[in-house]
């Protein structure tokens, strides 16, 4: 079962919804991934989702402070610890058995679900007021 982006945990801003919604396919494809059992494959796709997920933070700071967005200051220490928080269900998917069971896949893909959606829905969404001041397309950088 896919993880499908909602409407409702848009911010009003083209650049933050489309890094959420491609870090929706990100943990989509992990997902997939993890039934293959497959852990180079898993290595290269959390590697990726990592990546993202470190540009998507930058860019949604930079954003939030040219928006005027009055918790900006807080952003990049929840940042810090959502990063730290992937890295440390990275390292314990790795470290699985190759041959996770039905039970593991969906531990692993529920803590990424509730990861991104507690991220979004605790923090992203405050700045929504905010945002509504500017064009979708607002994009300072």
């Amino acid at each position: 079962m896919g993880f499908a982006w909602r409407e409702q945990l848009s911010v009003g801003n083209d650049v933050i919804d489309t890094d959420h919604k491609y870090l929706v396919d990100l943990i989509n494809q992990v997902e997939e991934v993890l039934k293959t059992k497959n852990r180079k494959a898993l290595s290269d796709v959390l590697d990726s989702l990592s990546r993202y997920a470190q540009v998507h933070f930058a860019r949604e700071e930079k954003i939030a402070q040219a928006a005027g967005f009055a918790g900006s200051s807080q952003l990049g220490h929840s940042h810090q610890q959502l990063t730290q928080q992937l890295e440390e269900i990275k390292g314990e998917m790795l470290q699985a058995q190759a041959d996770w069971s039905s039970s593991a896949v969906e531990h692993f893909v529920s803590f990424l679900r509730r990861w991104l959606i507690e991220h979004v829905i605790k923090e992203d969404l405050l700045m929504k007021d905010t945002l509504k001041r500017f064009s979708p397309r607002f994009d300072p950088r």
